[in-house]
């Protein structure tokens, strides 16, 4: 049999049984394996994990039972059959609750079980090319590392392509965990600079005294412990893109500094009389109300200005729940490669408590717990005890609190106007997003008494 082969593997202390079985199940792509002792069964499950297993209920050793709660809990994708000359309502019941997917009484009937097994093999198969069709999605939906088929992520990509080759300066907003670095990578990558370096400085870590000589580099013996000329992030890049992280952090000295030298394009090692010319795109990034900054005297507003010639803002992946699925799919073959593991997908209620997540820390957050689930999953499939803790159990915490109890036309409304708010108020743009008649977008506006600006050429 080819590795291709869907395994089925039989469990049952009768070998006559196991005989009768195996000969009417006998097809091309379905590899048979049988045991009559439940401790060798166990043992060939664990090596062949096969997708189809039917198992005996009352066997010597090993309650059936039992073996099917071991089974599922190393495979929640595993269909188990339980087969049984002592048939009761509660032992079925159990056994359905426990994880079975059928419940069927001997002597068995032939007819049945081959209508079964012939229902679960089109169901692996189906399985089998979902699978293909979201790897291909994948390949589909990627632009420049980033995965996405959310319209708000779209437009993002959209504003990529259309900056990237003209760009000086660019400002990235959105909350932490949102991909900012990602986008800031795009556009050195889709610049005519890509050939040159792209340099991250984080400007949280940089403290005053020794600000000027990460960003602009120092001469040898400029102060205690410059032991060598060193260039700054600037020079470094040269021709090419600088990334300034967290730039809300940057402190007022720091500020006035950075200003002079987006001006000027000159940059001055500590500790020399020289300036030297420097040619190189800068992209910023925060998560903070950089305005609110400005408006409390924290941040310069001409610094503002000059960095937000474009600004590009990120939405929070509690906006983007589409994306979901494509990154479950995304980060699996991600793990799988880099853990050395066979993952090949999510069980359905691993998948819904996801849903329902709030995910406060965004794609980053989201790409930690499948990393971790990759880690535990100890069959090929993530299940929910596979996720962290706080995931286990959903709690009006995990919930976005201002949409936990809402009607649907609230939610219909927030969702409207959060749209409308990313378009900048291009109402013919929203309701392409949103699939409706640009008229409609008007009059919901008219119904809940919102006012909008009078839409803008874009």
């Amino acid at each position: 049999m080819s590795d291709a082969s869907l395994k089925l593997l039989a469990i049952d202390d009768a070998p006559e049984h196991l005989t009768l079985v195996s000969e009417a199940l006998r097809q091309e792509g379905l590899e048979i394996q049988t045991a009559t002792d439940a401790d060798v069964g166990w043992d060939l499950f664990q090596r062949l994990r096969p997708r189809i297993v039917l198992l005996d209920l009352v066997m010597p050793k090993v309650n059936g039972m039992e073996l099917l709660e071991r089974m599922v809990a190393a495979d929640p994708a595993v269909d188990v059959i339980l087969m049984t000359g002592h048939y009761s309502t509660e032992s079925a019941v159990e056994a359905i609750q426990k994880g079975a997917c059928d419940y069927l009484n001997k002597p068995i009937d032939l007819e049945r079980l081959r209508s079964r097994i012939a229902g679960l093999v089109s169901e692996a198969e189906q399985r089998r090319k979902i699978m293909q069709l979201d790897h291909e999605l994948v390949d589909m939906y990627q632009f420049e590392g980033i995965v996405s088929r959310s319209p708000l992520m779209l437009d993002v990509f959209a504003k990529i392509r259309r900056i990237a080759p003209h760009f000086q300066t660019v400002l990235i907003t959105g909350a932490t965990g949102t991909g900012k670095e990602l986008v800031a990578r795009a556009l050195h990558r889709l610049s005519h600079s890509s050939s040159g370096q792209f340099a991250v400085c984080n400007c949280a870590a940089l403290v005053d005294t020794l600000l000027e000589s990460e960003l602009f580099g120092h001469v040898r013996g400029a102060f205690t412990g410059a032991i060598q000329d060193k260039p700054g992030v600037f020079e470094y890049a040269n021709g090419g893109t600088v990334f300034l992280d967290e730039i809300g952090e940057l402190s007022p000295a720091g500020q006035a500094k950075l200003l002079r030298v987006l001006q000027d394009h000159r940059v001055q090692r500590v500790g020399s009389p020289v300036p030297r010319q420097v040619d190189v795109r800068v992209v910023a990034a925060t998560h903070r109300d950089l305005r609110a900054m400005i408006a409390q005297k924290h941040f310069r507003e001409d610094l503002y200005y000059r960095l937000a010639m474009v600004e590009i803002n990120l939405p929070r992946l509690a906006e983007r729940r589409e994306d979901l699925p494509l990154l479950q799919r995304y980060f699996l073959q991600k793990f799988s490669t880099q853990y050395h593991k066979q993952i090949s997908g999510i069980t359905r209620r691993a998948q819904a408590r996801m849903a329902t997540y709030s995910w406060p820390g965004n794609v980053r957050e989201f790409e930690n717990v499948m990393g971790n689930a990759c880690i535990m999953a100890e069959g090929n499939t993530v299940d929910i005890d596979d996720l962290p803790e706080n995931m286990r159990s959903i709690t009006s915490d995990t919930k976005a609190p201002d949409e936990a109890l809402l009607s649907l036309d609230e939610l219909q409304k927030r969702h409207v106007l959060r749209v409308l708010e990313r378009v900048h108020g291009n109402k013919a743009r929203a309701a392409e997003i949103l699939g409706i008649a640009r008229a409609t977008v008007y009059q919901m506006l008219a119904k809940w008494k919102v006012e909008q600006a009078e839409d803008t050429v874009q």
